[in-house]
């Protein structure tokens, strides 16, 4: 199973690589670009240069990216709206420089302007920006929100709303999140809930479209519509739900990705990845 964990990328985006190295990632997640500023200076040739001299030494096998949290591909308005839609052409051609093949993005929220409107607003976004990176290779992965504030994509008909009003839907994807799904209202830590949950998606949305795993605990309950990520078995996923999870033979090759909090020696990412470790048993299918 591809086990990581989303890296800093201080210093340039090519150290994030080393770092993931240093405490046994397979997979890892980052940034492009700093994640709070709109624009961004070009990649330098040597730093892609490093990025890939650095991914043969460290051995990762797959590296997929986030987009900036800036980003609101839902707003109604229109000067954000357009801005947001730029930076996410900026981050799929940094993407394509670095051969990364999946950005994840929160689809983005409404804002007051209704959930109908809002997921509207974000497939006409998408296709803008599919006309405008027409070359590029990077699939886009919408990923399940908890559905606080706005904040649309936390229920599996959103996800699917956008990929079948977006006319480059094929170039869509999604990425689950432990947390989200889990605060949106998905029961995954019982084998009746875990099994329902996959299944809906599948109906939904379809297997084939998850590409990615977000493996985070969560801070607050079922339901409660909160984002707040905990440590792998202190929240209120718990260690059963990732057993569920890790033994999955669907999901063997899917990257999962930490983004738990962690200080800078990265301790806690070390914990976390081998309690995930421990709980791969016996892969089976769930459902």
């Amino acid at each position: 199973m591809l086990l990581g964990a989303h890296m800093s990328i201080a210093g340039g985006v090519d150290k994030a690589v080393l770092r993931g190295q240093r405490i046994g990632c397979q997979a890892i997640q980052v940034f492009t670009k700093n994640n709070i500023r709109w624009a961004a200076p070009p990649l330098k040739d040597e730093t892609i240069e490093r990025w890939y001299d650095n991914l043969q030494e460290a051995g990762i096998a797959m590296v997929v990216a986030h987009a900036s949290y800036l980003l609101n591909l839902a707003s109604p308005d229109d000067a954000l709206w357009h801005k947001s839609l730029d930076a996410l052409v900026l981050e799929m051609r940094r993407c394509d420089a670095l051969s990364i093949p999946y950005l994840i993005m929160h689809p983005g929220a409404h804002t007051g302007s209704g959930e109908e409107t809002g997921l509207r607003r974000i497939a006409q976004a998408l296709d803008r920006t599919f006309e405008r990176a027409l070359d590029a290779q990077v699939t886009v992965l919408l990923e399940i929100t908890a559905g606080q504030g706005t904040a649309l994509g936390y229920r599996f008909e959103h996800l699917a709303q956008i990929v079948q009003q977006a006319a480059a839907g094929d170039r869509l994807g999604v990425c689950f999140d432990t947390c989200h799904a889990l605060a949106a209202g998905y029961e995954i830590r019982t084998p009746e809930g875990y099994a329902d949950t996959f299944r809906q998606l599948d109906r939904i949305i379809g297997l084939e479209r998850l590409r990615v795993f977000h493996a985070n605990d969560s801070k607050r309950d079922l339901g409660s519509r909160v984002d707040r990520h905990e440590q792998i078995g202190k929240g209120y996923v718990g260690l059963e739900g990732f057993r569920l999870l890790m033994n999955d033979a669907r999901f063997a090759q899917h990257p999962m990705l930490l983004e738990t909090p962690k200080g800078p020696d990265m301790q806690e990412d070390v914990e976390n990845l081998a309690i995930l470790r421990s709980l791969m048993t016996e892969r089976r299918e769930c459902y």
